[in-house]
């Protein structure tokens, strides 16, 4: 396929460059973690986008430990990356559309053992921020971090595209079969939602309300907490916003767009491919 190139930052490599979200998660595991990146630029391509997707290929919930009910079916808990790797080849093999894709996936096993991150722990972000970490199943949000801030860093993109199955607080806002959406432009907000409508893989907008949201991280010894302090207010938009603190300023000049498809990324206990047919809607 012509215009593709791939590169793979896996174990070691990840902490040396400073990604600290993606190894902090994934650091305990048999195998280490990686963040995948995939490009495609097309002849002619006047624009690029960058999609970012959660890959959290199984979630222990990490010492923060999930309970034996609530465990069962984290397999599944690499969704986002999933549809956006998917999309990508799609858009790939078709050999057409005016942009140029970067696909970013953030990949890790949040797992147990001698080395896995510890509540109290400090962690620093690519974004250069420091994350205390008070819920180590708070743990998408960290990879998501280190992936769009490489994105807004390195790549230039007009939008950064984040894909997760994030919160289980999603179903309960939108539903099961909508995506919450929460973005910072009111045209790419619409836009998912016409992209969803048209395609099948709805979605729905969340709040966007930085001045109101950020204190729910405020940590005495670093930049932010990992998980709110008050779990009753906005849940999925307070996780988004996590991520939009790594955005090094790109919300200020660019678009940012976060789906969060925790609840329709599954039907029963198989996955639905919820997502690809939305990102292939929306930019291609």
């Amino acid at each position: 396929v012509q215009g593709v190139a791939i590169e793979v930052i896996e174990g070691e490599a990840l902490r040396e460059r400073g990604f600290g979200g993606i190894y902090g998660v994934g650091k305990a595991a048999a195998h280490p973690p990686a963040l995948v990146h995939l490009s495609f630029k097309p002849a002619g391509a006047t624009e690029t986008v960058a999609w970012v997707g959660k890959g959290i290929v199984y979630d222990t919930g990490g010492l923060s430990l999930k309970t034996p009910v609530n465990m069962p079916g984290m397999k599944g808990d690499m969704g986002g990356a999933a549809a956006i790797m998917c999309a990508w080849e799609a858009a790939a093999r078709l050999q057409g559309g005016a942009r140029n894709i970067h696909a970013l996936l953030c990949l890790a096993e949040n797992a147990i053992g001698p080395l896995a991150t510890r509540p109290d722990d400090i962690h620093t972000l690519y974004s250069g921020c420091t994350v205390e970490i008070n819920n180590t199943d708070a743990e998408g949000r960290l990879v998501l971090s280190d992936g769009v801030a490489f994105a807004a860093k390195h790549l230039d993109p007009a939008t950064i595209l984040n894909m997760c199955t994030l919160t289980g607080a999603q179903g309960i806002s939108t539903g099961q079969r909508h995506a919450a959406v929460v973005s910072n432009n009111d045209e790419t907000e619409a836009l998912a939602v016409r992209a969803g409508k048209a395609s099948g893989d709805l979605t729905w907008p969340l709040l966007y309300c930085p001045e109101f949201l950020k204190d729910e991280f405020h940590s005495e010894v670093a930049d932010f907490k990992n998980s709110v302090k008050r779990r009753n207010n906005a849940q999925s938009s307070c996780a988004a916003q996590f991520i939009a603190n790594s955005l090094c300023g790109f919300e200020d000049k660019g678009n940012w767009c976060h789906v969060d498809m925790a609840a329709p990324s599954t039907e029963g206990e198989r996955g639905t491919g919820y997502g690809v047919a939305l990102l292939m809607e929306m930019f291609c």
